[in-house]
């Protein structure tokens, strides 16, 4: 059993390493295709999922009624359900992302060396770019469009529960891009299942450049600890929202409930509310939350504004509840907040609300987090809604990217150096 176990990892490397080879071949092709031409591609994979949006809702129901029977929660659900709205706004964000200008042989600077060689750093493609995701088959034809259209090859791998959708959408997709004049093999989807697929990806350095995770905590920290290929990804979206002294009692309630309620889902909602000691209405803050759905768990005195507020564990701090569940602590002033944003926060979006802009400006300078905000709601954390097209995911590291990622994170650069004559003494 174990040679049989040994001989099919085997089989399932060789057919990652083999899609790998395939997509950089095309991926070269891509690099150096014309923005015209990928713009005109991306159109033709849009119009071919409309035209097939019976196919695609017809293996996304089979994909909810497996997921009915092996107990997904009503919010995995959600995410992986397509209907026509929801299939006419993938298309529509391809079509978005076919219209954003072309960071590809962008000049970021100009510059004259010592010796007299004029100095270039133009932007380039990554690569190959290996993409694992879960629940979401919205992600397959996000990530195909914009590492089309950043000039990548993609290499996709996606969770179980939408296996039937993902093909369906890889397929219609690859159909209509291929009749535009890009070769099949600059998005292909693992055909597999397997999950030696994911182990095979991320051992697989030399052959893809770049992975990126896109689904819950266990998998990102798989990915995070085992690849051997650089990863671009966040691991929770701890997120926080401090309520300054000096905020209108208003703003910071619909803030509040906006930050928490509108979708408790995703990366970008609040998990927890810091109330300073001096606003005046953190009751009402609470109270808002609270009967809008919300359970609200708080340290001592934040359990003494509502007596529906639940104790809070030393645990509740560092929990990504992704449900309309929160934290909420009350603190003295701004060097407070930001001490406990420091010691709990994941780095991924950061939010104060006050009106007083020297506060607001220390706050921004200080927090360390991919995006901090001044009277706004964390849920604007999207690709999206900062004008980026349809995001390939959310970077809370340091390097290369971070904050929603695009088409601009998606290219490294490359020196070019444009002389006449020089030698080196």
């Amino acid at each position: 059993m174990e040679q049989a176990a040994a001989q099919q990892t085997t089989d399932v490397t060789t057919l990652v390493e083999d899609l790998a080879r395939a997509g950089r071949k095309a991926q070269r092709v891509l690099a150096g295709m014309p923005t015209a031409d990928k713009a005109r591609a991306l159109q033709s994979a849009a119009d071919a999922l409309r035209a097939a949006a019976p196919q695609i809702l017809a293996a996304n129901a089979a994909d909810l009624a497996n997921g009915e029977a092996n107990g997904l929660t009503a919010a995995l659900l959600d995410r992986l359900r397509l209907d026509d709205k929801r299939l006419e706004g993938i298309a529509a964000a391809i079509e978005n992302v076919a219209g954003l200008p072309d960071p590809v042989g962008q000049e970021i600077d100009r510059s004259q060396a010592l010796a007299g060689m004029t100095l270039v750093r133009r932007r380039i493609p990554i690569g190959l770019i290996g993409i694992i995701y879960e629940s979401r088959p919205n992600v397959t034809a996000d990530a195909a469009a914009l590492c089309l259209m950043s000039g990548n090859a993609a290499l996709l791998r996606g969770g179980s529960e939408a296996v039937h959708s993902n093909r369906a959408i890889a397929k219609v997709m690859g159909e209509g891009l291929a009749a535009a004049g890009v070769p099949a093999e600059a998005i292909q989807l693992i055909p597999t299942q397997d999950r030696a697929a994911v182990g095979a990806m991320l051992k697989a350095a030399g052959l893809i450049d770049m992975i990126v995770p896109r689904g819950g905590k266990s998998l990102v920290e798989r990915v995070q600890n085992d690849a051997r290929v650089p990863v671009l990804a966040h691991l929770d979206g701890i997120c926080h929202t401090y309520v300054h002294s000096a905020a209108d009692p208003a703003m910071a309630k619909a803030l509040a409930v906006n930050a928490k309620l509108r979708r408790t889902g995703i990366c970008g909602s609040m998990e927890t509310l810091l109330l300073d000691a001096a606003f005046p209405a953190s009751v009402e803050v609470v109270q808002a939350l609270l009967d809008g759905g919300c359970e609200v768990r708080g340290d001592a005195r934040a359990q003494a504004l509502d007596p529906r507020v639940k104790p809070a564990s030393a645990n509740d701090w560092d929990t990504e509840y992704l449900d309309a569940i929160l934290s909420v602590a009350v603190v003295d002033g701004v060097d407070a907040a930001m001490d406990h944003i420091a010691r709990h926060s994941s780095h991924h979006t950061d939010a104060i609300v006050t009106a007083d802009q020297q506060v607001a400006d220390r706050f921004l300078a200080e927090v360390d987090s991919a995006i901090v905000m001044h009277n706004a709601s964390t849920q604007f954390a999207d690709g999206g809604e900062f004008g980026l097209g349809a995001e390939i995911g959310i970077a809370t590291g340091r390097l290369h990217a971070r904050g929603p990622v695009a088409l601009e994170g998606l290219t490294t650069y490359k020196w070019q150096v444009l002389g006449t004559g020089q030698t080196r003494a």
